[in-house]
């Protein structure tokens, strides 16, 4: 019983292959499974990112609020008690018309504030597309 030494070669050579595709397998597994981590990171840090925008924008309109209506208090009790008594209630009817309109002005500055094009997430959306066409044949 001996052997040949050429079969010794023949199956080195036949798992040589099988092995470097194992190797391949696993290094493309690693590569996506480092893009799919990276993403997820962006995805994170754009989160974060808005959710501190939100508070800011939160923060700043409620002491906006807070002071606005301090300062509109104060300021429309004078100018009514500054005006005759038979004309109160037209400056109270004016300001009131006034106060509507200005909100609806900062309403609408409100809306276009946190309407960013594209939303919160554009960055990653953009790169998962980017990934994708570079998948793509």
């Amino acid at each position: 019983m001996t052997s040949e030494p050429g079969s010794k070669e023949r199956g080195q050579q036949e798992a040589e292959p099988a092995a470097g595709l194992l190797v391949s397998l696993r290094r493309l597994f690693g590569h996506g499974l480092e893009l799919v981590q990276i993403r997820v990171e962006q995805i994170s840090l754009e989160f974060e990112a808005e959710k501190l925008r939100l508070f800011g924008a939160l923060i700043q309109s409620l002491l906006a609020l807070l002071l606005a209506a301090a300062a509109l208090g104060m300021l429309s009790l004078c100018l009514l008690l500054m005006t005759p008594e038979p004309w109160r209630w037209v400056t109270a009817l004016v300001l009131g018309l006034f106060y509507l309109a200005l909100a609806w002005i900062c309403w609408q500055r409100a809306g276009r504030q946190l309407s960013q094009p594209g939303g919160a997430f554009a960055g990653t959306v953009a790169e998962l597309g980017r990934d994708r066409s570079a998948l793509e044949p």
